[in-house]
């Protein structure tokens, strides 16, 4: 029976995971490190909370008094533990910093002195940057364009460099957008399904025509599987699905889907450093038997029908701060 340390399991990609093991291997122990920022939310393991395997600590992944006796029981970590959101990134880059690069550092250290049997560490396509042209392999060089990614990149080959020299079994996989139930309504689907269900404006950054690739949340927690039965040490892995969609396509999906009018839409000064297109070559996980099992469509709809059936989840989670954000950062008024 192996234990896993799964940090930021209360975010949105790390309790999908959660979901994900206990679905498939009902008996292993799962211990959630987490520090309940915003965007942490405990309602996301709701019903997972009272399986007798699941045990929750609050915590930050930059307290080594926390992390080491956590990493001590286990046999597996897995970082999903980072500071994401762009746009908070342009604002306030030191959290990200200290959360994204440190706090890697200390789960590391940790795991070296234990012997941990695995390590995956959970980048990002954006640490390669913007490109116009090919998709980016494993082996292209990191560009990153803001603080968010930069701290990504840091963290990605730090954990790349503790299996270099100390010979740490670490894997690191680099995943495109992730969509599909219990995100946080900043990220852009989320926050374009829910407004348009509450007839707000959708805000869309300069032209719309910013692409990046879109996989469904269940997909990547298939592949992170995959990766930590199959990988190779020492490897990084895309994760992609072939869905490259502009902001416009997926603006128009989801206000197609709902019935909401065109007006809904409106045109906001872009984001500072905003990359033009992320594109992943991933066949490299391809051989190691993985392929995503949703197409777009399907997903998007399982997503939009999610949104329309948990209001109880995302109505108090836009309120109090989160509103006054974006009401400072939108046009969302009528």
């Amino acid at each position: 029976m192996q234990t896993f340390l799964i940090t930021g399991g209360a975010g949105f990609i790390g309790s999908n995971f959660i979901r994900y093991l206990f679905k498939k291997y009902e008996h292993c122990k799962i211990i959630n490190l987490d520090k309940l920022t915003y965007a942490g939310n405990p309602d996301n393991l709701k019903g997972v909370d009272a399986h007798p395997g699941y045990r929750f600590v609050k915590g930050d992944i930059c307290a080594e008094k926390i992390v080491e006796p956590l990493v001590q029981e286990a046999d597996v970590v897995i970082n999903f533990a980072a500071e994401s959101h762009v746009d908070r990134s342009i604002g306030k880059p030191d959290d990200f910093i200290r959360t994204d690069v440190f706090g890697t550092f200390v789960l590391l250290e940790a795991a070296r002195k234990f012997g941990i049997e695995k390590f995956i560490q959970i980048s990002t396509d954006e640490v390669y940057g913007s490109t116009l042209g090919e998709s980016f392999r494993e082996t292209d060089p990191l560009m990153p364009s803001s603080p968010y990614s930069a701290s990504k990149a840091g963290a990605d080959r730090l954990a790349f460099s503790y299996f270099v020299t100390y010979d740490m079994p670490v894997l690191i996989t680099r995943c495109s957008n992730n969509f599909g139930p219990y995100q946080y309504p900043e990220k852009l689907i989320p926050l374009f399904v829910t407004n348009a269900l509450e007839n707000n404006k959708l805000p869309i950054y300069g032209d719309g025509k910013n692409i990046r690739d879109w996989i469904y949340v269940e997909d990547h927690c298939r592949a992170i599987d995959v990766v930590l039965r199959k990988g190779s040490n020492g490897e990084v892995y895309n994760i992609g699905a072939g869905n490259e969609k502009n902001n416009l396509e997926i603006t128009r999906f989801i206000l197609d889907k709902l019935g909401k009018p065109d007006k809904l839409m409106t045109y906001v000064p872009d984001r500072l450093g905003h990359d033009r297109r992320y594109s992943l070559d991933w066949d490299k996980i391809k051989r190691l038997g993985w392929q995503p099992q949703h197409s777009f469509a399907d997903a998007m709809t399982r997503t939009i029908d999610w949104y329309q059936n948990n209001r109880w989840w995302w109505e108090e989670i836009k309120s109090g701060e989160y509103l006054e954000y974006y009401k400072n950062h939108y046009t969302i008024e009528e």
